[in-house]
């Protein structure tokens, strides 16, 4: 099985769906992508918030933690900064987005790190990956 179809697996075959799932990989893409040291600096974000070990079972090859719509407020504040923008140019209300993101996040990192360590080169090819996904 590829990178691409683990990813598509992660999202449960809804990288195809509907607009509201396609927003939010679009989201998820761009948190990955803006974030500086991409999925590292991510990863390191929620870490500072208090819930690294969600973020570590993510990246290793155990059973991924759970994590809620608060919790992910916790890790991107409240409201305004660059989140707010993401979500503002893809007219995504943030309750939504949280939920979803709180869905989908633990699934796309535990596929971009398959070994259970962050490798930039994995990451940088799954987002190439996910990229050419239609939306």
């Amino acid at each position: 099985m590829g990178l691409l179809d683990q990813i598509a697996g992660a999202l449960g075959g809804q990288a195809g769906g509907g607009s509201g799932q396609n927003q939010m990989l679009q989201l998820v893409m761009q948190l990955l992508q803006n974030q500086p040291g991409s999925l590292q600096g991510l990863i390191e974000q929620f870490t500072r918030a208090g819930l690294g070990p969600q973020a570590a079972s993510w990246v290793g090859t155990g059973q991924n933690l759970p994590i809620s719509a608060d919790d992910l407020m916790k890790v991107f504040g409240g409201g305004g900064g660059q989140l707010q923008d993401m979500l503002s140019k893809l007219g995504m209300q943030q309750s939504d987005a949280m939920g979803g993101l709180a869905q989908m996040l633990p699934g796309v990192v535990d596929r971009l790190t398959p070994n259970g360590s962050v490798q930039d080169d994995t990451v940088a090819q799954g987002l190439d990956l996910l990229k050419n996904l239609k939306f």
